[in-house]
């Protein structure tokens, strides 16, 4: 496959600046149709994109014989049927996070996976943003010390800057997302802790509706306990006032403090040489060094940045916060 061919299922907000435009700024990588129930808009945004082909269909665009691969950006309700039938047709995927609803349906995708032998990448692209491989480097390289705590926390009013508002918001109905605003962003901070600290040992939380200003719980709190032991507090909370959101990671260790944004550009550490604050500028479109890396699997030249078998741990940890009451 000396081309990935690519076929967006769901070419919505998410596509337009962080990853639609990426596919064609990589090497040995071309957008060549997208997909979206509402024919008019999927025309619209192939015009705009200037992309030569669109669909009103997900089984017409999986058929097109120019589509090698495709991206599934829809909600995640639709994550799995699309999957399975994109490995049906023998494509390459990638899957947009939260990779399903839940644990049961990721399982599902990697048992089908596995048995295929296809090639799935899951769309936790801050894996390959420099600002926190940063983080990771700190880290690894004992800059801290031995890690002993992280405590996050994303406290944000009812519409929080990182998630989209435009109506209907499709973040707020369960039944669509799996959950409300934490399962649109934890992944984010979730997959990063796994991504640093590897395989946990027991995970616990809770999460309630406090505002009801929608049908999904806007305030989830959970616990992560690495086997490293490595302790990771979480609190996510979607009905605070304004002047009082917060995005902060702090990451504790024996000989120092790491802190960041998870939707900022910094990263402050602190240890016994004194503080550094190094800034970072995210790529236009922020999903590109994560698509460049998955265009490398795809033509079997680099590893999977991101396996479904790790979404599906991170499933479990999300599910083990919301499920418990």
């Amino acid at each position: 496959m000396s081309t990935i061919q690519w076929g967006i299922i769901g070419c919505g907000n998410v596509t337009e600046k962080k990853s639609g435009q990426a596919y064609n700024k990589i090497a040995d990588s071309k957008l060549v149709a997208v997909m979206r129930r509402d024919a008019e808009k999927a025309a619209d945004y192939a015009t705009r994109h200037q992309v030569d082909k669109w669909y009103s269909d997900a089984d017409e665009l999986m058929d097109d014989p120019q589509v090698n691969s495709v991206s599934i950006a829809t909600p995640p309700a639709s994550h799995l049927d699309y999957a399975l039938r994109a490995i049906k047709k023998g494509l390459n995927i990638y899957v947009e996070k939260p990779v399903t609803r839940n644990a049961d349906e990721a399982q599902q995708m990697a048992d089908a996976v596995r048995e295929s032998g296809a090639k799935l990448t899951v769309a936790h692209y801050r894996r390959a943003l420099p600002m926190f491989l940063h983080v990771k480097n700190l880290i690894d390289t004992g800059a801290i010390g031995d890690i002993r705590t992280v405590q996050i926390r994303m406290w944000q009013y009812p519409r929080p800057k990182p998630a989209a508002d435009a109506p209907p918001n499709w973040r707020l109905q369960p039944e669509l997302s799996g959950g409300g605003y934490f399962h649109d962003l934890a992944p984010h901070q979730l997959d990063l802790m796994l991504y640093y600290f590897g395989e946990p040992a027991h995970s616990t939380g809770y999460s309630l509706n406090q505002a009801e200003f929608s049908p999904a719980d806007d305030h989830v709190c959970g616990q992560i306990v690495f086997k490293n032991k490595v302790v990771v507090n979480g609190s996510w909370c979607f009905n605070l006032g304004k002047d009082d959101a917060v995005d902060s990671c702090e990451i504790i260790g024996t000989k120092g403090k790491i802190t960041f944004p998870f939707f900022g550009t910094f990263v402050t550490c602190r240890n016994q040489e004194g503080e550094e604050t190094v800034n970072f500028v995210h790529p236009e479109h922020i999903q590109q060094p994560m698509i460049t890396k998955i265009v490398s699997y795809f033509k079997g030249e680099g590893p999977n940045p991101c396996t479904i078998d790790e979404a599906v741990v991170l499933m479990k940890v999300m599910d083990s916060f919301t499920n418990s009451q």
